[in-house]
C-alpha cells in the first residue's frame, strides 16, 4: 500500500522493503550472530530500557505496520518487562525495520518524541494500529501524537525530516545486510536469533538458558 505521509510526499525505500515479510511463529532459528557487531550502535543510536549491567540483552527488530509485531508489543512484551526487564535480568532495544513508508512515518513521529515517551508512543501506536493502519492515516497519527506533546507542526515538521528518514533507512539497511533480517519481528537474545511473534513461554526458555550460562 502506497501512503501519502507528508504534503511533498514521502519516498522511502524502494524495491529493497519487499525482501522482509511481517511473520508470525516460526520455528527456524539460525545461529548466534557476533554480539560484538550487534550491540554497535547505528548514527541514530539505540533507545534501550532495562538495567546497563543487565546479564541478558534483547534486540528486536521491527516494523510499526507489522501485525505480529503490534501482537508481541500487546501481549507477550509486557509479559517480558514484568519479569526480566523490571527485575534487572533484561536490558531490551528496539531497532527499527520499516517495511513500507506508514511504518517509516510511524517510528519517526516515535523518536521525535524523544528518548522519554520513544516506547511509550511505540506502544500506543501498535496498540491502536486498526485506527491509524489505513490510506489516510494522517489523521488518526497526529491524533495519537497529540496525546504524547506533538502540535501539528512539531508533527508536520517531523515527518518532513529527511535526515531523519535516512538515519531510519541505515537502521533497516545494516538489520539487513549485516544479521539478514527478512522478517518481523526478528529477535536476538545475547546474539541467538528467535523469528517471530513467539509466545512468552519460548522467551522465557531462552533468556533463562542465557541466564544460567
Amino acid at each position: 500500500m502506497t501512503v501519502q505521509l507528508t504534503r511533498r510526499d514521502v519516498v522511502y525505500g524502494g524495491a529493497s522493503l519487499v525482501l522482509a515479510t511481517c511473520i508470525g511463529v516460526s520455528i527456524a532459528r539460525a545461529e548466534v550472530v557476533d554480539v560484538a557487531e550487534l550491540m554497535q550502535p547505528s548514527k541514530l543510536g539505540d533507545i534501550t530500557i532495562g538495567s546497563d549491567t543487565a546479564p541478558v540483552t534483547i534486540v528486536e527488530y521491527a516494523s510499526m505496520t507489522c501485525g505480529h509485531c503490534a501482537d508481541f508489543s500487546v501481549h507477550t512484551f509486557p509479559q517480558i518487562k514484568e519479569r526480566y526487564i523490571d527485575t534487572g535480568k533484561v536490558r531490551y532495544i528496539l531497532r527499527e525495520f520499516p517495511l513500507d513508508p506508514l511504518a517509516a512515518g510511524a517510528f519517526m513521529l516515535a523518536r521525535c518524541a524523544g528518548k522519554d515517551k520513544y516506547y511509550s508512543l511505540v506502544e500506543t501506536l501498535f496498540a491502536q494500529t486498526s485506527k491509524w493502519v489505513v490510506p489516510n492515516p494522517l489523521p488518526a497519527l497526529f491524533a495519537i501524537a497529540k496525546q504524547a506533546g506533538f502540535t501539528q507542526q512539531s508533527f508536520d515538521e517531523c515527518l518532513s525530516n529527511q535526515k531523519l528518514l535516512d538515519e531510519l533507512e541505515e537502521v533497516r539497511k545494516r538489520g539487513a545486510d549485516k544479521f539478514k533480517i527478512q522478517a518481523t519481528p526478528t529477535f536476538f537474545i545475547n546474539g541467538e536469533r528467535l523469528t517471530g511473534a513467539q509466545p512468552f513461554s519460548e522467551f522465557e526458555k531462552v533468556i533463562e538458558k542465557h541466564l544460567k550460562s
